[in-house]
């Protein structure tokens, strides 16, 4: 999977092609959650959704991150530092995306997607603002990777967005 990913990432496209080609390459090599996680680390923790790093490529490029849902945790709103694909490989994550109103007053539901197990999803700033939870009643386990060195930022995340939604 790694190979895979190092190809598409050089290739050297702009981040909503490159997200898309990831997506591709992630859709036919989805792992199991058991190959990324040890048991502990996939029951979750009751304080707040679990991110663990996988992978950070050493120059930079990419990261792979397994994120651990218990029922009713979620993201606050939020938009990310480069493009990123999440694919959901056990239970379904729930997620809402938002557009700012074109006076800056509010963000606007565009969209509600449900994603079970085999959803995979890429995008690219500008138009990734999105909160993500868990509303079912076992645990949920997705894998992302995002176009930057997770590592480094410690977090994927560009902005938080706290405007009243509409």
């Amino acid at each position: 999977l790694l190979r895979a990913l190092r190809a598409e990432v050089s290739r050297g496209l702009d981040w909503q092609q490159t997200a898309d080609r990831v997506a591709g390459a992630l859709r036919v090599a989805l792992p199991d959650p058991a190959t990324l996680l040890s048991a502990a680390l996939r029951r979750g923790d009751p304080a707040c959704y679990q991110s663990h790093l996988l992978h950070a490529e050493p120059d930079g490029s990419f990261s792979a991150v397994a994120m651990v849902w218990l029922p009713g945790q979620e993201t606050v709103i939020h938009d990310h530092v480069a493009w990123c694909v999440t694919a959901v490989l056990q239970g379904t994550e729930y997620e809402e995306i938002f557009a700012v109103e074109p006076d800056g007053s509010a963000l606007r539901l565009a969209a509600r997607n449900e994603n079970p197990p085999g959803t995979v999803c890429g995008f690219a700033p500008p138009g990734d603002i999105h909160r993500v939870h868990n509303v079912g009643s076992g645990v949920a386990i997705s894998m992302h990777v995002y176009g930057a060195d997770i590592s480094r930022l410690g977090t994927s995340i560009r902005r938080e967005y706290t405007l009243p939604v509409r």
